[in-house]
């Protein structure tokens, strides 16, 4: 019984170890890494009120090729907005300083089952989009989760997607600045696509057509024709632009910032310091995807997947506030004249479930666009566990439950090791006499102790070593398990009986 009464020991030992590295350790970076991004976030909202600048670049152009005069990033609000007054009890300074420069500019509302928000008219952005399904807290009735925020807010965030030409081209392209015109339907939804339409002195006519799924997917189809009376050549980019570092979760197993695959390269993480403290990262590939990740939500670029790809992350100041972009460029589009060009790009913002993400990889042929979820090393653990942990919550709709019916397997598929172990340990408490002999006969000879042992567990038939085999086997699986319980959106805000 003391093997069993030592176990017990060991296990509450191990348990107190925990609590009192995540209350005395862990809880105050917590609180420590909380309390220094609400003072980025106050600094960020000052300086938003003060001056709104830019932080936006069109993405580098190929040999030969240079980025334009003039770039389309980072436009304040029109008419300058100004931070409504705060009056007690009412909506929250960030809040309604979001509220106003929204209500600031034209645009095209988002209503969807699952999206609520914006395209701004004002440089054809993508610069406001909330998720209907997910809210800040357990609360009901809190807040549903903002992603995507216009230039002029405490903290920006939106998508563009567009052209550029080689300088010296004497054209004008639409800009930050430029006021496009909706032709058609007012609102973009799952079944009703907008279509923006702009066009230069020159006689470029720039239409872009936007669509979105039922879930979180847009499809941006632009169009180029010219009538300028000349054959013209342009290049394709799109851009995600975020202003201010967000919080981000202070723990390894967890990435948040900027992701993508690039062919050969494969996966590419990098967090926003590693950027700011690198300078730029540079990928080229034939297709792939990019763009920005936090724990639960994410937005990124997919542009076409047989179409060679230049993208990069950059890092950049706007004012105080420090900027981070992921953007790509692809190749020249050569447009005769009254021709026309046309290029498909595709974007998702929104909410990073299993399924959804799964699903585009296998529609449209994404590379590898399943990591945008972070399985971690232990990919090949991780996923098949989160099936089992799904598959378990469809069948007793609760997570909680399934939590336990995974476990129990799990326990069950070591049971022949665990079972190997228990016996090793009989075996060897049925030899301990022997061997506290040998402990005195050679006490002053650890050699001929040593192999004194080795001949004792030879004649037994004992491995010392097999009661440590299931402990250490069980590590990795048990590590992916705690990794699909902290990653998976699915389990965010999950209940449990009573709780």
């Amino acid at each position: 019984m003391s093997e069993y009464r030592n176990y017990a020991i060991a296990m509450v030992l191990s348990v107190a170890v925990l609590f009192a590295w995540q209350y005395f350790y862990q809880q105050p970076l917590i609180e420590e890494e909380r309390a220094r991004q609400e003072a980025i976030q106050q600094q960020q909202q000052l300086q938003a009120e003060q001056q709104t600048q830019g932080g936006t670049a069109v993405p580098q152009a190929p040999e030969g090729v240079q980025t334009p005069a003039v770039t389309p990033g980072g436009a304040t609000a029109p008419g300058g907005v100004q931070t409504p007054p705060a009056v007690p009890g009412s909506t929250p300074p960030g809040v309604a300083l979001r509220e106003a420069t929204i209500a600031a500019s034209e645009r095209v509302a988002i209503d969807t089952v699952e999206l609520a928000g914006s395209i701004n008219l004002t440089g054809a952005r993508l610069d406001d989009l909330r998720l209907k399904e997910f809210r800040e807290t357990v609360d009901p009735e809190s807040p549903i989760i903002t992603l995507l925020s216009p230039t002029g807010t405490s903290n920006p965030y939106f998508i563009e997607a567009g052209w550029t030409i080689a300088p010296g081209t004497n054209l004008t392209m639409p800009g930050r600045d430029t006021v496009w015109r909706s032709e058609g339907a007012s609102t973009l939804t799952e079944t009703q696509p907008v279509t923006l339409v702009w066009e230069s002195p020159e006689g470029l006519v720039f239409r872009r057509t936007i669509s979105v799924d039922d879930h979180y997917l847009f499809t941006i189809e632009q169009q180029v024709t010219n009538r300028t009376g000349e054959a013209v050549t342009l290049f394709p980019y799109g851009l995600i632009s975020r202003h201010g570092t967000p919080e981000t979760t202070p723990f390894f197993i967890l990435h948040e910032g900027f992701i993508g695959v690039f062919g050969e390269e494969g996966l590419q993480e990098w967090d926003y310091g590693d950027v700011v403290d690198d300078g730029p990262a540079t990928f080229e590939a034939t297709g792939g995807w990019l763009g920005i990740t936090d724990k639960y939500w994410a937005t990124t670029l997919i542009p076409d997947q047989n179409t060679a790809v230049k993208a990069r992350y950059t890092s950049g100041t706007s004012g105080i506030t420090p900027t981070y972009q992921a953007d790509y460029l692809l190749g020249p589009v050569a447009i005769p004249n009254e021709g026309t060009g046309t290029n498909v790009a595709r974007v998702f913002a929104g909410a990073k479930r299993v399924s959804i993400v799964d699903n585009y990889e296998a529609e449209y042929g994404i590379d590898r666009y399943e990591l945008l979820i972070d399985w971690g090393w232990f990919y090949f653990i991780t996923k098949p566990l989160f099936w089992g942990l799904d598959f378990f919550n469809n069948l007793f709709g609760n997570f909680g439950v399934a939590i336990l019916a995974v476990t129990v397997l799990i326990k069950l598929v070591f049971f022949p090791l665990a079972n190997k172990s228990y016996v090793s340990m009989s075996r060897m408490k049925k030899v301990q006499p022997e061997m506290l002999k040998i402990r005195e006969r050679f006490k002053d000879d650890k050699m001929k102790q040593q192999q004194a042992m080795m001949e004792l567990y030879k004649k037994e038939k004992i491995n010392p070593l097999s009661g440590c085999l299931p402990i250490l086997i069980q590590i990795p699986v048990f590590f992916a398990l705690y990794k699909v319980l902290f990653v998976t959106i699915e389990m965010r805000h999950a209940p449990f009986f009573g709780w």
